[in-house]
């Protein structure tokens, strides 16, 4: 078997397990509901996730470790795809606030990091930014 499709397995796994966290986050708080599984469904498209593996993470618990991906954008791009989900409902609720907190600790952000990232997360998503964020943000 050729490197290459070791390395493609593995970067295979590390997506399916990305996608097995975004849905147990999707249904922490009951069901999935529309907004949400349209969410998961371009998720699943994006990450290369087969129909057999889709069904597989929604009946199942959610047995795929937190991978954690060594460069820091990655990480925060993980961290968005999350904050994409919550607020897929154009709200987060306390369950799902303590759930992406423990992700971002579990992807190797140091607390205090997390707490921060996480703030700043809210505020962007939920529009409640400062005139000067938002203008570095455009700048960008």
């Amino acid at each position: 078997m050729p490197i290459l499709d070791l390395y493609e397995h593995g970067d295979h796994r590390k997506n399916l397990a990305h996608f097995a966290t975004l849905a147990t986050l999707a249904a922490v708080d009951g069901e999935i509901n529309p907004n949400e599984k349209a969410l998961l469904d371009k998720f699943a498209f994006k990450l290369d996730i087969t129909d057999a593996e889709y069904k597989e993470v929604m009946k199942k618990e959610n047995k795929y470790p937190i991978e954690t991906p060594h460069s820091g954008e990655k990480r925060l791009m993980r961290l968005f795809d999350f904050f994409q989900v919550i607020f897929s409902d154009h709200e987060i609720d306390d369950v799902e606030r303590k759930m992406v907190e423990k992700y971002a600790v579990g992807l190797g952000f140091p607390t205090k990091k997390a707490e921060e990232i996480i703030k700043k997360s809210i505020a962007i998503f939920t529009g409640k930014i400062a005139f000067e964020d938002y203008l570095y943000l455009m700048e960008k």
